[in-house]
């Protein structure tokens, strides 16, 4: 992460870790009834950049963020190597929503994730996780839990057992694409 006062990234190792079980995960009606009407379009990996830049622009009521533009360029030098993805949701032509990430063995690590229409956001957030469960991934790595995590399914575990879980789901030699 990177403090915006400083400018300086460091790394962060939260001792508690927001995962997301992808062996339960349940959409929301609201999701669902989205889903059935195909209002948006959703694809992988078409609009990386237009998906970082909107999960670096501030958040409402906030003027801040913690991706900077050397966070932004390395995440855009690790997509063009092929490791970190971007889940793009369109709607009428336009970018409306995203999310990214890095992907390695059986795991996704989530980034970050924004939205410029209702939804958008977890639209984004079930369609990889489909895509997580078809692709055979063990292990969807939230990171730090917030109250929209929470929402989507978002469960907190320790450390330790975080660990485990990454080491048996780094094993997995699995392709995101």
């Amino acid at each position: 992460m990177s403090d915006p006062k400083d400018g300086k990234v460091y790394w962060c190792q939260p001792h508690k870790r927001a995962i997301v079980h992808l062996d339960s995960y349940q959409p929301s009606r609201d999701v669902l009834r989205l889903k059935r009407k195909k209002e948006f379009s959703v694809t992988l990996d078409e609009e990386f950049e237009g998906v970082i830049k909107g999960c670096a622009a501030p958040r409402k009521n906030d003027d801040e963020t913690w991706i900077s533009g050397e966070i932004m360029d390395a995440y855009i030098k690790l997509y063009e190597l092929g490791l970190a993805h971007s889940v793009d949701v369109w709607y009428e032509g336009e970018l409306a929503g995203g999310l990214y990430g890095l992907a390695m063995g059986g795991v996704f690590f989530g980034e970050s994730m924004f939205f410029r229409r209702s939804y958008a956001s977890q639209i984004a957030f079930d369609f990889l996780v489909v895509h997580l469960i078809n692709k055979g991934y063990h292990l969807l790595d939230a990171q730090i839990m917030n109250p929209h995590l929470a929402k989507l399914g978002a469960v907190e575990i320790g450390h330790n057992e975080y660990m485990e879980l990454l080491a048996d789901a780094l094993k997995k030699k699995i392709v995101f694409l």
